[in-house]
């Protein structure tokens, strides 16, 4: 039963290419079972994020036969030239794919390393394909020690633990200077992206209060609606700024937005307690000379990338140890595969020597039932017993001895473990 993992990552190939193969979530589960359907595997599960697109499946056919018929069914399903994405393919079988799988929830395989997002969306496509009924005993399996093995990485390295985005950085440089964001005021400046980042990032904090101010306030409604902020327009920020312990700012203004005075005038409101402040734009929005007041701890984006950057080389350090964790994982779980594929055989020879000693039994209990004796009647079933369980081993010794394999006597020993 092989394991086969392909894809097509923000490595091997542009958005353009990407987006060809990308799946809608509302149309997995019968995307799973076309899967299942025209590929002819066994289970199956599908990764599709804006970065990458993943195909989990367990063959009954060799990795040749699969690969044909992934390309076939891939294009059939999303109506592109299969030249138009075989370059872009990646594959793995069995350990390779387990070993990919691992990687890749632990966030070793992603732009961002050590990035966690990765890890909820493989839960996802976990979830989906159960729902879906695509997965067994193999998959589930392996899912699940996945997930224990990121867990795992995320425990026992350092791989998480540092912010390598300016928001991530931005939010995380606010945690380590006010020991509870719980009560902290935030006001945030702009709703582009990176602001959308940092906002995301306090709220999951559990961040006190936010209050977005923007040019286009229907911008940030949008924005605001999703973590229960309030909005204010720009020139309604020195109304508000001294209500705020945490200032972050990221607009495309050409000009500076909040000025020394402004600043001047919110720490008088505050009777001079201490405000984080975090320019993010380039140009700033906050003038360099705000720094110069007291009570005002000033980050520009030049600061934050010093941290991230240090930051990066920690996570690389880390990504050895993680590494190291997957491989030995990847034996675990393969070890485990060999004994699921020698299951039928174990339960097949235990079933033999079940009836054979049942059939001796029944004998033996007749002849206790016609009065013979029952050390006799004991003596011949133990005889007979060891004949019957001798006679297979027996044969393969002398048939490898006649045959001169050597190596196969030392494995027959090991198997039924005679001394030396």
């Amino acid at each position: 039963m092989p394991i086969v993992a392909v894809g097509i990552n923000h490595k091997t190939a542009p958005v353009a290419v990407r987006e060809k193969i990308s799946f809608n979530p509302d149309n997995l589960s019968s995307a799973l079972q076309e899967m299942l359907d025209e590929v002819s595997c066994k289970e199956a599960a599908i990764l599709s994020t804006c970065n990458r697109t993943e195909l989990y499946l367990v063959q009954n056919e060799s990795i040749d036969q699969t690969q044909a018929k992934i390309i076939s069914w891939l294009e059939q399903h999303h109506g592109v030239p299969a030249s138009s994405i075989i370059p872009s393919l990646y594959w793995h079988s069995d350990k390779q794919a387990v070993n990919h799988m691992m990687r890749v929830a632990c966030g070793l395989d992603s732009l961002v390393l050590g990035e966690p997002q990765i890890l909820g969306q493989m839960k996802q496509a976990y979830s989906q394909a159960k729902a879906a009924g695509s997965l067994a005993l193999v998959m589930d399996r392996l899912f699940q020690r996945t997930f224990g093995v990121a867990k795992q990485v995320r425990t026992e390295t350092e791989i998480g633990a540092s912010a390598v985005s300016v928001a991530f950085a931005a939010v995380n440089l606010a945690k380590h200077i006010f020991a509870s964001l719980e009560k902290a005021k935030v006001l945030l400046v702009g709703a582009g992206e990176t602001i959308e980042l940092v906002a995301k990032h306090l709220y999951e904090n559990k961040v006190g209060k936010i209050t977005v101010a923007n040019r286009t306030l229907s911008r940030a409604e949008q924005m605001a609606s999703q973590i229960g902020a309030d909005v204010i327009t720009l020139a309604q920020i020195p109304e508000h700024i001294a209500d705020a312990d945490i200032v972050i700012s990221s607009t495309g203004s050409t000009l500076p937005i909040i000025g020394k005075g402004m600043v001047e005038k919110a720490l008088t409101k505050r009777k001079h307690r201490p405000v984080f402040m975090v320019d993010l734009a380039v140009p700033r929005d906050i003038e360099e000379q705000v720094a110069d007041l007291e009570d005002v701890f000033l980050y520009t984006v030049d600061d934050l990338q010093g941290i991230i950057a240090k930051n990066i080389e920690n996570r690389r350090k880390a990504a050895v140890e993680a590494e190291s964790i997957v491989s030995e994982q990847s034996d675990v779980f393969m070890a485990w595969m060999r004994g699921l594929n020698t299951q039928d055989t174990v339960v097949s020879y235990r079933n033999q020597c079940l009836e054979e000693r049942d059939a001796l039994l029944e004998k033996a209990l007749l002849q206790l039932k016609a009065n013979k004796n029952p050390e006799a009647v004991v003596a011949e079933l133990a005889t007979k017993l060891t004949n019957k369980f001798m006679h297979a081993p027996t044969s393969a010794i002398q048939s490898a001895a006649q045959g001169g394999e050597l190596d196969k006597i030392v494995y027959l020993r090991d198997i039924f473990n005679i001394d030396n």
